[in-house]
């Protein structure tokens, strides 16, 4: 959906904003999710660009934040940078690390700032995010 957060009309919907700057695997992960039709996704390659939809009426139930961001831009903020600018605009957004680094150090950093999970890239993350997703 690339942030058009304007789409977004159906109060019911779950509003779950993707921060990852792999394309390809950002748009698997939501048509992943959009299988289940009470959520509306938004894509976001940088957390800059998420970060400027922030004050919009729409503000996400959930987000998904990628912790490296630099592939597009060699010197775009880390997903922990993002956690923190987002927490301190609003403490409640839930936010769920999704993330290939497997350091025990990164993950209870990125908990430590307020992420809500922190879950590996691998064969099953899609099924963990969804199922966390159904408890939130």
């Amino acid at each position: 959906m690339n942030g058009l957060a304007s789409n977004f009309q159906n109060k019911k919907q779950k509003r779950i904003c993707i921060v990852d700057d792999d394309e390809m695997l950002s748009m698997m992960l939501e048509d992943y999710l959009t299988q289940n039709p009470s959520y509306f996704i938004d894509t976001f390659p940088t957390g800059e660009d998420f970060l400027e939809t922030l004050e919009d009426e729409h503000t996400p139930d959930v987000i998904i934040l990628d912790f490296n961001l630099d592939s597009l831009q060699p010197d775009a903020m880390n997903g922990l940078e993002v956690l923190k600018k987002i927490k301190a605009h609003d403490r409640k957004m839930r936010v769920i690390m999704y993330s290939s680094q497997e350091q025990y150090g990164k993950a209870l950093q990125t908990i430590s700032a307020g992420a809500v999970e922190y879950i590996i890239k691998d064969n099953g993350a899609f099924q963990k995010i969804a199922k966390l997703l159904r408890v939130m």
